[in-house]
């Protein structure tokens, strides 16, 4: 998608001076380590160095760590040099877990993967501002 023409998939915003694929919730869910591939190609042609992807476009066993589906898809997007963050609200499914609140925490003190509430606290953040909730 060309930037500032959302579309199905989503468009690339500068935020904080970095190009960020901002998906579409209403597109195509990632519900499998394949879906990562389509990702990265929409990313990488688009000049994008992040990925915002949000809670809505997760498939169901995304959070449920013990799929390993979210540590596929996002070795994935890091290996290819992209940076992500998952938008919106996890709350409840950190509640069920303290296996995924333990990797909500450490992925947001690191600046590779960052679960943020919003696009405004991912922006503050890539500027450098206050650091999101831990989960």
């Amino acid at each position: 998608m060309s930037a500032g023409n959302e579309g199905a998939r989503g468009d690339v915003r500068q935020l904080a001076g970095v190009a960020v694929l901002v998906c579409a919730a209403d597109g195509p869910r990632v519900a499998a380590e394949r879906d990562a591939a389509d990702l990265v190609g929409e990313a990488m042609s688009n000049d994008a160095q992040m990925v915002a992807l949000p809670v809505a476009r997760l498939g169901e066993r995304f959070l449920d760590l013990s799929t390993r589906l979210a540590g596929e898809v996002l070795q994935k997007l890091v290996t290819y040099g992209l940076r992500v963050a998952i938008v919106g609200d996890v709350s409840q499914a950190v509640a069920r877990s303290g296996a995924l609140r333990d990797f909500v925490r450490e992925s947001n003190r690191g600046r590779q993967v960052w679960f943020v509430a919003n696009l405004a606290e991912l922006e503050a953040r890539l500027a450098g501002g206050d650091a999101p909730a831990a989960g």
